[in-house]
């Protein structure tokens, strides 16, 4: 589990805790997260806090633990929060289910890691020039750090120069996502609001178009595959 989880066990197994001390704890590594975000979470069924005889929220150790699990797999996964609530389900019913996108749901809760630009090119086996032409060709983005999403890009990467496919080559990769980015973003324009609550649910509807237009484009990509293959 990441740091934040390690912290709340630090303030001892029996303690309770309030939104306000949740959001100290998970805002450094989530500053997205708010009261109303929380409040989205437990409407969607992935998060149950305990109720004081006031109705105020109290959220355990667990509880926090799987706020980070949530946050985790939407930030590094893009998975929408339908995927990540019969994943978490799965596990509650003592299965070990693998996490789409992931080869099993272990290597997901181990897999949020931070790579400095040195650390990424040495765990994926690729070159500084490498990760430059990525930088170059819009497929990576220039930044300090990196997670296991740009691992993973950096990793195929490297398969595809060693049969000649360059980052040049792949230019047009960045222009495809930007169109259907845009798809999305019209599809959900008549829906979206301005609270924080309505700004979540929009989120979640967007990471779901998305989640069916990758559906398509792989199935697109199969078919042209085979035709290859005839």
């Amino acid at each position: 589990m990441p740091g934040t989880a390690a912290s709340a066990r630090a303030s001892g197994p029996s303690r309770l805790l309030g939104i306000g001390q949740v959001l100290a704890l998970l805002q450094p590594e989530f500053p997205e997260l708010t009261p109303s975000k929380l409040r989205f979470l437990e409407e969607q069924r992935l998060i149950a806090p305990a109720r004081t005889a006031a109705g105020y929220r109290k959220f355990s150790e667990a509880d926090v633990e799987r706020i980070t699990v949530v946050l985790s797999m939407q930030r590094d996964h893009y998975l929408p929060l339908k995927v990540i609530r019969a994943h978490l389900e799965a596990i509650d019913a003592g299965e070990t289910p693998a996490l789409p996108g992931a080869t099993s749901a272990s290597s997901f809760l181990t897999g949020s890691r931070r790579f400095r630009r040195d650390e990424l090119i040495e765990a994926a086996g690729a070159t500084r020039a490498l990760l430059d032409d990525a930088v170059s060709a819009s497929i990576l983005p220039a930044a300090e750090h990196y997670g296991d999403d740009a691992l993973g890009v950096l990793r195929s990467l490297v398969a595809l120069r060693a049969v000649g496919i360059e980052p040049r080559h792949l230019r047009g990769l960045q222009a495809a996502a930007e169109r259907e980015a845009g798809l999305v973003e019209r599809a959900i324009a008549p829906s979206r609001r301005s609270d924080a609550a309505g700004r979540a649910r929009t989120a979640e509807r967007a990471l779901e178009l998305a989640g069916h237009l990758e559906t398509v484009r792989g199935t697109v990509m199969r078919q042209a595959l085979a035709r290859l293959a005839r």
